[in-house]
């Protein structure tokens, strides 16, 4: 199931980053693996999507230690979806709670509320 859940949050989850300032792929991995598990193998079809539907905009940069990288960037259209994804989001997360009977943000076990 967490799988499940992951795969349909990832685009947000990688625009919300990328609404934190520019970023090429193996820092995102390396971003939301802090907190999810995620691979360079996931990230690059993700990418190529989120930049089809014009969510992101790329531009290379020279790297001292190898090839130019490609940083991705936010677009107006990526930063509109994303508003509309965290607002689907937080009204998903409020019905769900209110059918478990939880208020407010769930913690995790040991977590002081």
């Amino acid at each position: 199931m967490k799988t499940q859940l992951k795969k349909g949050t990832l685009d947000m989850c990688v625009l919300a980053v990328l609404a934190r300032g520019d970023s090429y792929a193996y820092e995102l991995v390396s971003t939301l693996s802090q907190t999810m598990e995620i691979s360079e193998g996931t990230i690059y079809p993700l990418m190529r999507r989120l930049q089809a539907e014009a969510w992101v905009s790329t531009y290379l940069v020279e790297s001292s230690s190898g090839p130019p990288r490609k940083y991705y960037s936010l677009t107006a259209v990526g930063r509109r979806s994303l508003e509309d994804m965290q607002e689907e989001w937080s009204s998903f997360v409020d019905e769900v709670n209110s059918v478990l009977g939880v208020s407010g943000t769930m913690h995790k076990k040991g977590e002081q509320q």
